[in-house]
Parts: structure tokens; C-alpha cells; sequence
């Protein structure tokens, strides 16, 4: 059984190789990304870059057979963030094949984001934005309105790291949420924890290059408060420790 999703704006040019799964596991292009699950191509179709990320198992593990594939929590939560109003990877098409109840292949591609780099690049090449204060702020806002949107709809992105968050390099800073394939919706008791997780992500490389006013500010902004109560102190030390042990 397949099924396979084309989005009806699709330009045509891309249409003949983006038509049916089979098509997608023809294409060729550049190699970005390789494992024994999966693999990640860029190709350009007329002026409009792609990328297109091919899985032949549903996951790893246990996660191979049972649960949802991890090629579906990436498009469903993709989707969800078009919903939230979130700035995201835009799908151009999606889909996949089961042999009987078990997955079997699938892919998902999306639109190349232009003129973008993700946060983690921008430091490893040692970014002059990264010391721009303005620059910071405007980026640190929107990420914690993204994190407050999502945790407010019990949604916790699960690897919410500096390498899953394009950026723009041209004026005025837009970020973009990429590649969340885990994150799913939680109900206390375990919310609280997988928010503080999210946080503790980001936090884990922003400690390396912010400074702690710069940090204070975006936990302020994500609560949206001028000051922290007592109860956001004992969050804020939780979140601090989160990976204690675990560097």
C-alpha cells in the first residue's frame, strides 16, 4: 500500500520527478546526509533548490517496526508548524509505502530555503552576526516565541538544537524551524520535563557564545514576564542542570 501526497503548487518542471514515490527513489543529486535508514539529496529544478530526504526503514530499533515512522513525524510536525504560523520548511510533497502494516520506504521533500544557514554553521565559521547584540536579539525573540507557541499546544520539538534552526544572512534575521522528526504532544506529569529539555537545547551551545544576560532575556521573552518568580527560578535551575553529567 502507498500513498503519496503532491502539493498543488508544485511547479511543473518538478512535477515529472516529484509524481509518485517511485520517481523520488530514482532522482539523483548532491549527497548532503547518509545512514543505514535514510539518506538526504539537494538537487535544483529550474531556479528552485530541493531537498529530498529518502527513508527504506521506519526508524531504528524497535521504532523500525512499531510506532510511528520517523519519516511521518517529520511531515506531520512540518505541518503542524505551517498551522502554528510558525516560519518552517515548506513540503513540496511527501508519502510513503508499507508492506502489509510495516513500513517499507518513504520521503519527504522540501523547498530550499535561500540566502539561510543553520545556527550551529554560522558559529563553527565564526559569524560576525553572532557578536552583533541586535542581531542576537531579534534571533533569540523569535525562538522563544516558537518555543512558547509549541509548548503552549503541549508540543515539544524533542531536538531542539542550533543545527535545526535556519537562519537568513541577508537583513534583518528570520529563523526557521527544520528536521523534527521527534517531537510530539505530552501531557503533565511529563510536559513540564520535555519543555525544560527543549530549553536545555538550546541553552546547551547558547552558553557557549551568549552571555548570561543575553540568555536571562530569552527565558524572559519565552515566558513573557519582565522577572522571574520563585517558581520560574527552580524551572530556570532545572533547565541549567538538565545535561549535567551527560556533556
Amino acid at each position: 500500500m502507498s500513498n503519496w501526497t503532491l502539493h498543488p503548487d508544485c511547479p511543473a518542471d518538478a512535477q515529472e520527478g516529484f509524481k509518485t514515490l517511485e520517481s523520488v527513489f530514482e532522482l539523483t543529486g548532491k549527497k548532503i546526509t547518509n545512514d543505514p535508514i535514510s539518506d538526504l539529496i539537494y538537487l535544483t529544478i529550474g531556479k528552485t533548490g530541493y531537498y529530498v530526504k529518502r527513508y527504506t526503514a521506519g526508524g531504528k530499533g524497535v521504532r523500525r517496526w512499531l510506532g510511528r515512522p520517523r519519516l511521518r513525524g517529520e511531515w506531520e510536525n512540518l505541518q503542524l508548524f505551517e498551522q502554528w504560523n510558525l516560519p518552517s520548511a515548506r513540503l513540496t510533497a511527501f508519502g510513503m509505502e508499507k508492506f502489509g502494516p510495516f513500513f517499507k520506504r518513504g520521503s519527504a521533500i522540501t523547498h530550499e530555503l535561500p540566502e539561510t544557514n543553520d545556527l550551529a554553521q554560522l558559529v563553527k565559521n565564526k559569524d560576525s552576526r553572532i557578536k552583533d547584540p541586535q542581531w542576537i536579539a531579534s534571533v533569540s525573540k523569535q525562538l522563544a516565541h516558537a518555543a512558547r507557541v509549541m509548548h503552549s499546544h503541549r508540543f515539544a520539538h524533542g531536538d531542539f538544537k542550533w543545527r535545526n534552526i535556519l537562519v537568513t544572512t541577508n537583513g534583518d534575521p528570520q529563523t526557521y524551524l527544520i528536521d523534527c522528526p521527534d517531537g510530539k504532544f505530552w501531557i503533565p506529569p511529563f510536559l513540564q520535563y520535555r519543555k525544560n529539555k527543549d530549553i536545555a537545547c538550546l541553552d546547551k551551545y547558547g552558553k557557549q557564545v551568549l552571555s548570561r544576560t543575553q540568555r536571562l532575556r530569552f527565558y524572559l521573552d519565552y515566558l513573557e514576564q519582565d522577572r522571574l518568580t520563585e517558581k520560574d527560578r527552580r524551572n530556570l535551575r532545572h533547565i541549567l542542570r538538565f545535561f549535567a553529567g551527560r556533556e
